[in-house]
């Protein structure tokens, strides 16, 4: 363990959703839903509005509505999260060239490693800097945490949100961690939180007590080992600047249970061409081939194939995804279909395409060709999807507010403006098309009008064993007009996005 607070966490606030707030003047202020929109979508992220009706990332969506009825309810629009990700990240790489990034909006670095700090007060200084340019080049916020281990600085950075920089004192983690759920540490999960309740086990503090022979006893000898370590505040993970990729895949889930079983390997094919496309443009070839089944009943079933050698051939990934579904039973319909790729190499085994038989790569070609034609068909019908950008030739620049029964509701903004008017189309309307987003601060400085998009700071003081920073104040954005627009305009209900 470190003796000055040099490792930091940095988790962006409710991300996709603060995203689509700033990208949408009319959404400030107001609950925000981003995920899958139907029947069996789930929440990516929901606002801190949307948070307070108990709606959390990871719940049906469905459950969501029920919840927030009146909440924005927008698909993702990964593409444009991925670009904001991608400023924040530089930021944090001008900090120290040990970025070890843990999604789009998490990220641990190791401030000592590009000596933007040695102390506490140089950390502190460090964190608030980085906050501020975070606003100043995106215009939203993140919290931060700052400690001696990565365990501890991410513990901070929960305690930090929203909007806030949390700094854990070397020598007060044990005194902070203590009275703690024992849900707090990293790899406690629901069921591991329940084992533990079930001995009597529910804060830190009792872990310690019980000792690591019970824990081992309970959990088993590596997870005892270090979740006794971890209560004792105990973390020696270095920052890694290149976490290695273990798998690439894709699944989708569906609305309504697959019963047909040539749709269902439709489906494989297809989700196996999309998983090589994402496979080469890593650049990458596997050895194993995963197919994913979750049945009608919730049940999941994983079957695997190793090859020879890696590959990267969409006609090899095809054939093994359906020699792995002839072993699966799916009577009574399926709800989600996976098809991954491990055993990740950068090369390929070119004499791997006789491992598929030729007559069968044709038919399985002239079916994917079919799916494709439906899917640009259904592509056609859902291009109008909430949430996402279009321009119309007269009004200019807007987002989709809902579509259906043959029209399209628009609201006319940018994330400069005040709330747009909102005006409703034809769905086949010349004028309109779809477009671009809108970066959210003119120019990537915050030249935009840093007063405009202040609307999410938050300032707080703290506490005991923890020191944080007021984040700034900003002024208030105008009053949001109310969602959704127009009457008689639908909401779209595909289920991009979302999850099984």
């Amino acid at each position: 363990m470190r003796k000055a607070p040099t490792i930091l966490h940095l988790d962006m606030d409710a991300f996709y959703a603060s995203a689509e707030q700033a990208s949408k003047p009319s959404l400030r202020g107001k609950a925000v839903v981003v995920g899958g929109l139907g029947p069996r979508g789930v929440v990516a992220t929901a606002s801190y509005e949307a948070r307070v009706f108990g709606v959390h990332s990871a719940m049906p969506m469905a459950q969501a509505r029920r919840l927030a009825p009146n909440a924005a309810y927008l698909v993702p629009r990964f593409g444009f999260y991925k670009a904001i990700s991608e400023q924040v990240m530089g930021l944090l790489r001008e900090l120290s060239p040990l970025v070890e990034p843990l999604s789009l909006d998490e990220a641990f670095v190791d401030l000592e490693a590009g000596g933007a700090a040695w102390d506490e007060g140089s950390a502190r200084l460090a964190g608030a800097k980085l906050r501020a340019d975070i606003r100043a080049v995106t215009g939203l916020t993140g919290s931060v945490g700052l400690a001696a281990s990565k365990m501890l600085a991410k513990i901070a950075s929960e305690q930090a949100k929203p909007d806030g920089l949390v700094v854990i004192e070397p020598g007060t983690e044990r005194a902070m961690l203590g009275p703690m759920s024992v849900r707090t540490l990293p790899g406690v999960g629901p069921a591991t939180g329940d084992h533990l309740r079930r001995a009597g086990i529910h804060t830190v503090d009792e872990i310690v007590e019980a000792g690591e022979d019970e824990l081992v006893r309970l959990l088993g000898k590596a997870h005892g080992h270090g979740l006794y370590a971890m209560a004792l505040a105990r973390d020696e993970r270095a920052v890694v600047a290149e976490r290695e990729t273990k798998s690439v895949s894709v699944e989708d889930t569906y609305d309504v249970d697959i019963h047909d079983r040539v749709r269902v390997g439709l489906e494989v094919q297809r989700l196996a061409d999309r998983c090589v496309r994402r496979l080469r443009g890593a650049g990458l070839s596997g050895r194993t081939i995963v197919l994913k089944v979750r049945r009608y009943d919730f049940s999941t079933l994983t079957r695997s194939e190793t090859l020879r050698g890696p590959t990267d051939d969409p006609a090899v990934v095809r054939e093994a995804a359906l020699r792995l579904l002839e072993g699966v039973d799916s009577t009574g319909g399926v709800r989600l279909l996976g098809v991954g790729v491990s055993g990740l190499a950068d090369f390929t085994q070119e004499d791997l395409f006789a491992q598929a038989a030729g007559e069968r790569v044709e038919v399985a070609e002239e079916d994917i060709g079919e799916v494709a034609v439906v899917e640009a068909r259904t592509a056609s019908e859902r291009r109008w999807v909430a949430g996402h950008d279009v321009r119309h030739a007269e009004y200019g620049h807007g987002w989709v507010q809902g579509s259906g029964l043959g029209r399209v509701t628009v609201r006319f903004e940018t994330p400069d403006s005040l709330p747009g008017r909102v005006r409703t189309f034809s769905v086949d309307d010349p004028g309109l098309e779809v477009a671009e987003p809108l970066p959210l601060v003119r120019g990537g400085t915050g030249d935009g009008g840093e007063g405009g998009r202040a609307w999410a700071a938050r300032g707080r003081v703290v506490t005991a064993g923890a020191v944080r920073v007021p984040s700034g104040g900003g002024a208030a954005a105008a009053e949001a007009a109310g969602w959704p627009g127009s009457p008689g305009a639908g909401r779209v209900t595909g289920s991009d996005g979302g999850s099984g």
